[in-house]
């Protein structure tokens, strides 16, 4: 009877442990195993990169060699001198340039402009326009590259930069609309209305009070739009024939087309190319993190 009775306190006494520590216990569970899992994500994401860079120093022989070698035996810099005299990268990368310039300066102005149209301002039929400004994501790209076709042809903008430029300057980029407004809905009104009250027009409002509270998600898009243009290959490929036009994305294809056997090359420009992005990804870190964040919680 002794045993029986010290035994029933001690049972309840575990299990008012395990009911005051469930849920730091879960917790605990939980983040361990998204920490293992974003671990795994960031490996897989990470290992072909790393690959690619050290790819770029090695031999041909030793690229397909099995078993894998991860560390060349001999580093190989001539490897991205070659690269680099094969074609004029000089000038793809000055193509480039332009274009990722221009295309993303016209996207985070254009955008910032709707959305502020779509966010602040109240005129019949807004909340419609915006829905079916926001159904226009669920359109596949490649519809619209025939339609897009014919009609800059018809403007005699193929073999110009035209077509890679202009349309971003007039809000097509919907994702990037969404992102602001949802930011800018979060700012208060009482902000703008005192303005007003001071005289300031809208363009003034917009220009020297909201986008400056609105760095983060400007950075933010910033950041997506570079890497859009930077990287786009489909829209170049169109609409830029002539050799002295290309831009980067698109000079990569004639490594592997005219010089299959060299893919160090290959490895070598696609590391050149990556630099830059990695580089403003590393400066803009802290903005556009803060811009996701806010973003996706600052809008009603």
């Amino acid at each position: 009877m002794v045993t029986e009775a010290r035994a029933v306190p001690r049972a309840r006494a575990e299990v008012s442990w395990w009911r005051r520590n469930k849920r730091k216990i879960l917790r605990a569970l939980w983040l361990g195993f998204l920490q293992i899992f974003m671990t795994a994500l960031v490996i897989t994401f990470l290992v072909p990169t790393i690959w690619m860079v050290v790819s770029s120093f090695k031999a041909s022989t030793e690229i397909f060699a099995h078993p894998i070698v991860w560390i060349p035996k001999k580093w190989l810099w001539r490897n991205y001198v070659e690269a680099a005299t094969i074609l004029p990268l000089g000038r793809f990368a000055l193509n480039t340039l332009i274009v990722t310039s221009v295309a993303t300066l016209g996207t985070v102005v254009s955008s910032a402009i709707v959305a502020y149209s779509f966010s602040r301002l109240r005129w019949p039929g807004r909340d419609f326009f915006f829905g079916l400004l926001l159904a226009t994501i669920m359109l596949p790209e490649v519809v619209t590259l025939v339609p897009r076709f014919i009609m800059f042809r018809w403007f005699k903008w193929v073999d110009t930069f035209l077509p890679l430029t202009v349309p971003y300057w007039f809000g097509t980029a919907t994702f990037y609309v969404f992102l602001i407004r949802q930011f800018l809905r979060g700012i208060p009104m009482e902000l703008e209305d005192a303005a007003r009250i001071d005289g300031c027009s809208r363009f003034r409002i917009l220009w020297q009070i909201l986008m400056p509270l609105s760095k983060p998600v400007l950075a933010t898009v910033t950041v997506f739009s570079l890497i859009q243009h930077y990287n786009d290959y489909m829209n170049p490929l169109i609409y830029l024939n002539k050799m002295e036009l290309w831009t980067l994305a698109l000079a990569i294809r004639t490594y592997n087309s005219q010089y299959v056997a060299n893919w160090e090359w290959i490895f070598a420009v696609g590391t050149m190319m990556l630099m830059p992005m990695l580089l403003l990804f590393i400066v803009a870190q802290r903005y556009f993190v803060q811009g996701i964040t806010m973003t996706g919680f600052g809008g009603q």
